[in-house]
């Protein structure tokens, strides 16, 4: 989907087409526009003025997405909003709304099932779709079936998406950036050496910024330069499994194949603290805190119906650094007083001089709640050796 959330605001919002829009910086409150909208008037008629802007946020926020407008600038996905403000000030800034933006994921998935039942969900706004089986999906080396997806999503939601058709998922996924917004492009494998190979290393999807950063340090910027190392020498560089990794998807080779369904590999809740807080001097605030991410994620854990074993926290200190911790105990839990006492004891582990400015609570190792691996008994040695002792205080 096209600027996923800036979008879906742009529907409700349609006086802010075509003006750099950032999304982000907190959950959906009542909005400050709204405190200004004409007797009688519906959304649409809140004037652009009054919507807040960039240059006046303050805060620890980031940017969930922006409108093409606001890229534009240089601004994007996961960017501090206080950084983005010195880059385009005049965007308007509105707060993000999960609930619409599940609503919409969920109409234009069912409108892709309706042609094209064998989808990956990928997320809130990005699915993998395996057309080979279905009806004149190949017409056009499957343009014709691209086109039809994207008019019956507009026409369900008023929102676009980009569509990349290949062989394989990590060309789709390289194709869907080519063209947007509201692009097709189709790549075939005989495209691999003219459309793949002159693109950047970053364009892969698996190569984050250090991966990058050490290519470069040996004169690889491009899916090309990557593809003419051997296959050993990237094995001596990267590791066994990243070094082989990397050759195969250099040569567009990938045949994982689309999963209708799995299961997740972890549940969690983290907040950004809007002022660094402290473990001694703000332990009442950050107890409340770290036991409202506890219950949130033991809520999320029962709502969809998983239990976990492994529980860990995530603290992010002043200077950025990240500290992680994690503890596995005797027994599958989606217990809210369970997680936050295992989790405290991970706190116990960190050190917590500096002031914090996140944290975040997990709970991995996740089974389906009331399945036999759920029901399993646990071992009295192991229950005894990871178990939290509950008369124990965490930290705060």
């Amino acid at each position: 989907m096209d600027a996923f959330y800036a979008s879906v605001e742009l529907l409700r919002y349609p006086q802010l087409k075509g003006l750099p829009v950032v999304i982000g910086g907190g959950r959906r409150r009542v909005d400050e526009a709204i405190r200004d909208l004409p007797e009688g008037g519906t959304l649409a008629d809140i004037p652009v003025d009054s919507f807040p802007r960039l240059k006046d946020y303050t805060g620890r926020g980031v940017i969930t997405t922006a409108t093409y407008p606001a890229r534009q600038f240089g601004v994007g996905s996961a960017m501090g909003l206080m950084k983005a403000a010195k880059l385009c000030p005049q965007a308007i800034i509105l707060p993000v709304d999960f609930d619409e933006y599940r609503r919409f994921s969920r109409a234009f998935k069912q409108v892709i099932l309706e042609v094209a039942p064998l989808m990956e969900d990928r997320g809130v706004d990005e699915v993998y779709i395996d057309f080979t089986d279905v009806p004149g999906g190949q017409r056009d080396g499957g343009r014709s079936l691209a086109r039809l997806l994207q008019k019956a999503i507009f026409s369900e939601t008023g929102l676009t998406c980009s569509i990349g058709v290949a062989p394989n998922k990590l060309i789709a996924k390289m194709a869907s950036e080519f063209n947007k917004p509201n692009g097709i492009s189709v790549v075939y494998e005989d495209d691999l050496e003219s459309r793949i190979w002159p693109l950047p290393c970053r364009k892969v999807n698996g190569i984050g910024p250090k991966a990058d950063e050490k290519l470069k340090r040996f004169g690889i910027e491009t899916v090309g330069q990557l593809a003419a190392r051997d296959r050993d020498w990237l094995i001596a560089n990267f590791g066994k499994a990243t070094g082989a990794w990397m050759h195969e998807v250099a040569w567009g080779r990938d045949d994982r194949p689309v999963v209708t369904e799995s299961e997740p590999v972890s549940m969690s809740r983290e907040t950004t603290f809007d002022r660094d807080l402290h473990a001694v001097r703000n332990r009442a605030e950050l107890g409340a805190i770290f036991t409202r991410l506890c219950e949130q994620v033991a809520a999320d854990l029962q709502r969809k119906g998983y239990v976990g074993k492994t529980i860990g926290i995530k603290l992010r200190y002043d200077d950025f650094k990240i500290a992680t911790r994690d503890q596995t105990i005797g027994h599958f839990t989606a217990d809210a007083k369970t997680i936050r006492q295992t989790g405290g004891q991970c706190l116990k582990r960190v050190p917590l001089e500096r002031p914090l400015r996140l944290l975040g609570v997990r709970v991995g190792a996740l089974a389906k709640a009331g399945s036999p691996e759920a029901l399993a008994p646990a071992g009295s040695a192991q229950r005894a050796a990871s178990e939290p002792v509950a008369t124990t205080a965490s930290l705060f």
